[in-house]
């Protein structure tokens, strides 16, 4: 379906949970926040009727987030259900990659494609330290558990953090160089607690001469949909991408919208703007009326975020909305 910009919307992110395991530093304030009650959040029922309702207005591709979405009790049975919808084209889904040792292959089995793992540091002090706590040699785990099952293509997200990890980068573009992985580096964007740090802010075109990437020939093939810019160096197994959300807007070709653990359908993730489908769910409302209710949210899709001139601040922290 179409905004009132003419972008085709084909694209839903959907946390199934505010839960996490890991409690990150740009995600999250020191004290933690406070989960959700399970009344509040959409059972599975609930939201396999939003999927296949979506279908029929033409979404295509169903990203499964959090939180962490593998912390969800029956996740697997939900993936499962969820890959069997007529209209189900592409079933992928975020992790910080803790649980994906032990999950990776039920994952596959289960029908999804792809996985995206989020990942800022390799190093074992550092990983800790941006996590509170958190044990990085069981992601990396994870992610070559991922390639050994099939999962296609793997996906590595690295947040960009000036006096951080920008040290870090030539690293990780040793991983798509010696494994099929797919870096991609993401500028910072002040949502919630990062809206702290502003200072700590790497424009992509910084982050390509860190890299010192010279010689390269763009690459299409990556699957996705969305606004990463990939480049392939030269015998490169993999390949590098390019998340710049701040320093060069991909709004005019954004495709997507978000579905909160809670309920709430938000046509832009920087927008306070939500539409709430959850009462409309218990309230009895019919297909028509809740297919019009995701109709009157894309269209009121904003031609653009506003994230350089204000951060988004508010009752939600990025865990809490699904990234």
């Amino acid at each position: 379906m179409q905004d009132q910009f003419q972008r085709n919307i084909d694209y839903l992110r959907i946390s199934v949970t505010d839960r996490c395991n890991l409690r990150c530093k740009y995600c999250m304030p020191s004290e933690g926040v406070a989960w959700m009650p399970h009344e509040a959040i959409l059972t599975f029922e609930e939201i396999l009727r939003l999927m296949r309702l979506s279908t029929q207005l033409g979404f295509r591709r169903f990203r499964i987030t959090g939180g962490e979405p593998l912390v969800r009790k029956e996740i697997l049975s939900f993936l499962e259900e969820s890959a069997k919808l007529p209209g189900v084209e592409d079933l992928m889904i975020t992790t910080n990659g803790l649980l994906l040792p032990e999950m990776a292959f039920d994952l596959k089995a289960a029908g999804v494609q792809r996985v995206n793992i989020s990942l800022d540091t390799m190093n074992p002090e550092r990983f800790h330290e941006i996590t509170r706590g958190g044990d990085v040699s069981t992601v990396i785990k994870g992610v070559f558990r991922s390639l050994e099952v099939g999962l296609n293509p793997v996906k590595i997200n690295v947040v960009v953090v000036r006096g951080f990890n920008t040290d870090e980068l030539p690293s990780f573009l040793s991983l798509a160089k010696q494994y099929p992985l797919h870096v991609r580096f993401i500028e910072l964007m002040p949502i919630g607690i990062s809206s702290e740090h502003r200072d700590e802010f790497v424009p992509i075109q910084e982050m390509k001469e860190l890299l010192g990437l010279k010689e390269y020939v763009p690459t299409q093939d990556i699957l996705g949909g969305g606004p990463a810019e990939y480049v392939q160096p030269s015998g490169y197994k993999g390949s590098i991408g390019f998340i710049s959300a701040m320093s060069r807007h991909f709004c005019n070709t954004c495709n997507r919208v978000r579905l909160t653990s809670d309920g709430k359908l938000r046509p832009c993730l920087h927008s306070k703007h939500e539409v709430n489908l959850r009462d409309a769910l218990r309230n009895g409302s019919s297909d028509e009326a809740i297919k019009d209710l995701f109709s009157q949210a894309v269209w009121h899709k904003p031609a653009e975020h506003h994230m350089n001139e204000e951060a988004l601040q508010g009752l939600r922290v990025m865990s809490q909305i699904g990234g």
